[in-house]
């Protein structure tokens, strides 16, 4: 049986997150990112870290799965990509509810999508990313 060593991409680093915020391209961007930081980490208590080369992570937790498979992962995190702003949060029916208030957002596998912060409810918002530090810290504690 060949045995493959899965190597994460997307891990914790020490890399600027103002670096990285300041080398949006787009203005309009750039801005939603300031404040989107601004927002995870009045919200989350944590401090942002980059993870990757283009996420913005905030606390983080360690997962196993049953397949052997593990890794760290962020808490909730945001991407200011170039066509739109990828929100991440843990998936869960309590997220349906929430984002049927957010406001103008596209869903992903992993992610929710955005425009700019405007069309969104901000707090709405706050309560998507505190939903989700609460539903991964019950099975992940003391990360």
């Amino acid at each position: 049986m060949w045995t493959i060593a899965y190597e994460l991409k997307t891990k914790q680093n020490d890399h600027s997150v103002l670096d990285f915020i300041e080398n949006v391209e787009s203005p309009k961007k750039r801005e939603d990112a300031s404040q989107l930081l601004d927002i995870f980490t009045e919200t989350t208590g944590y401090q942002a870290h980059m993870w990757g080369t283009s996420i913005i992570g905030f606390g983080s937790y360690h997962y196993k799965y049953a397949s052997g498979h593990e890794g760290d992962a962020p808490l909730v995190g945001f991407s200011p990509r170039k066509a739109k702003i990828s929100l991440y949060f843990a998936t869960g029916d309590d997220n349906e509810e929430l984002l049927k208030d957010f406001g103008k957002h596209t869903k992903g596998k992993a992610c929710v999508y955005i425009n700019k912060l405007a069309d969104v409810d901000v707090d709405v918002l706050k309560k998507l990313i505190h939903q989700s530090v609460n539903f991964l810290q019950k099975p992940y504690p003391d990360q």
